[in-house]
């Protein structure tokens, strides 16, 4: 949202500037993408001045007048020849996924890719001014964490949705995802270590320079795809002397993390009580023990609590100021991990493959959202749907919490307890971040529908009344507040 402007990114390439009073399309600009590229989802636009910053799916990061659409600068970061992943044996090429946020004049983002990286460009030119890859080489930091692989053969550490930044310590923060090519890390060799840094681990750069000022790995050595690599969010948590900030993120498991965002101190975890993976935390450290029964690999067929589309993913949860509580989005559902017959890889390279069921002595009932608490560390209430939540959840000073689901509703709940207040249900899954904007004096909610979200497609045998459409659209859903 911009001067009375919304703008919209589709999977195709395809911005369009929309007037947000009533809909009409302002200006619309097309990426052509190469021969061969595929599109891919795109998380976040970014705005600064008069500059609208666009990823694409080829990773260019392109620089648009936001009154005109003109292309004021388009900078390539990714290699343009496309490169072979050496555990998959798959051509691929770079691509941008979680798109860029803004720190002190710079552009920055993650990539997908071979060999994933955190890069920034001068906002103005496009000119880059750092890069940051996020599988180390051996003998750098992190780097002779991976099992004796030779750096070649290291994959994973895709940056996948977008950074946050924090003007207090001039540092900005990212997520990479996990790896799929768990086999080699699996058993660790004598002497050595498999916890394959930076993934699934905290990055903490100096917004300056790219330099790595600290770094926290929530869950080593990821085993089942629980990737961690979603949003962070700066609170303020606790009350006059007591007040402190906190880093707060989660993985899929429903597990939050809470560190010191200027030292990567850990502080204290929260567990929504979903998962089966980790059996205890050190309070000191944050180190988690791991129920070594459920790593897969050796034959057996392993149950899972949560699904590796995640109960928590790349939907963020929405963190009110006042009340101090973090509403979050989640899915209740588990997943076998299985043997594949011999010669097939999987879904990982354990050689097993997910795949989706019920909670055991499950009531139907597969969304959860949860209000917790932060001060207090406790769930203050809890509302369950039939689908999983879908969107991220909005909380609003008016006292409402905005969230959607699988079965395309989209609905506005008490802040307080959790009580549905009003409900509609839209042409395709609401699958991105509500948001909130005034014009002329009147409030809006805005959402927008699509097919590309995981839960669409992993619960989808889990609930078969819930006809969704066979042909996928996307749309933007805009409602008045009154």
């Amino acid at each position: 949202m911009h001067d009375g402007v919304l703008f919209v990114h589709s999977f195709n390439d395809i911005v369009q500037a929309i007037d947000a009073e009533n809909g009409d399309v302002l200006w619309q600009y097309t990426y052509r993408l190469p021969k061969g590229i595929q599109p891919t989802t795109k998380k976040s636009l970014a705005i600064l001045d008069n500059y609208l910053y666009v990823p694409t799916s080829d990773a260019h990061l392109v620089a648009l007048d936001v009154k005109t659409g003109n292309v004021a600068w388009n900078t390539d970061v990714g290699d343009v020849s496309k490169v072979k992943t050496e555990h998959s044996g798959i051509w691929q090429a770079y691509s941008i996924s979680g798109g860029p946020i803004i720190a002190k004049g710079r552009v920055i983002f993650g990539t997908r890719g071979p060999k994933p990286f955190i890069v920034a460009l001068d906002a103005k030119t496009g000119k880059e001014q750092w890069r940051f890859y996020t599988i180390p080489k051996p003998g750098e930091i992190g780097g002779d964490s991976w099992n004796g692989m030779p750096w070649e053969k290291r994959s994973g550490g895709s940056i996948w949705t977008p950074g946050s930044y924090d003007p207090a310590t001039n540092l900005v923060y990212f997520g990479p995802s996990p790896t799929y090519d768990t086999g080699p890390l699996r058993n660790k060799i004598a002497g050595g270590n498999n916890d394959a840094l930076f993934t699934n681990a905290t990055l903490a750069l100096d917004a300056d320079t790219g330099k790595l000022v600290w770094h926290f790995q929530h869950l080593a050595n990821d085993q089942w795809d629980l990737d961690w690599a979603y949003e962070r969010e700066i609170v303020s948590l606790g009350k006059g002397a007591s007040a402190h900030r906190a880093l707060v993120t989660s993985g899929k498991m429903g597990l939050h993390d809470f560190l010191d965002p200027a030292t990567g101190k850990y502080l204290f975890s929260i567990d929504l009580g979903f998962q089966n993976i980790v059996t205890a935390i050190d309070p000191k450290t944050g180190a988690k023990t791991i129920n070594t029964a459920l790593i897969p690999g050796d034959g057996k067929t392993k149950t899972i609590c949560p699904h590796a589309g995640g109960g928590k993913n790349y939907n963020p949860s929405g963190f009110d100021p006042n009340s101090r509580i973090l509403y979050v989005p989640f899915s209740e559902n588990c997943m076998d991990l299985s043997p594949v017959p011999a010669g097939q890889r999987g879904s990982l390279s354990t050689g097993v493959r997910w795949a989706v069921r019920p909670v055991a002595n499950s009531d139907g009932r597969n969304g959860r959202l949860a209000a917790i608490d932060l001060d207090t560390k406790k769930t203050v209430w809890v509302t369950r749907e039939r689908t999983p939540f879908m969107t991220g959840t909005l909380p609003t000073a008016g006292g409402v919490v905005f969230a959607g689901g699988v079965d395309r509703t989209f609905s506005a709940y008490d802040s307080a307890n959790g009580k549905k207040l009003w409900t509609t249900r839209l042409g395709d899954v609401p699958n991105s971040n509500p948001i909130t904007y005034e014009a002329n004096g009147r409030q809006y909610i805005a959402i927008i529908t699509g097919g590309g979200a995981p839960h669409t497609t992993d619960s989808i045998n889990l609930t078969p009344e819930v006809k969704n459409p066979a042909f996928r659209t996307s749309g933007i859903w805009v409602f008045e507040v009154r």
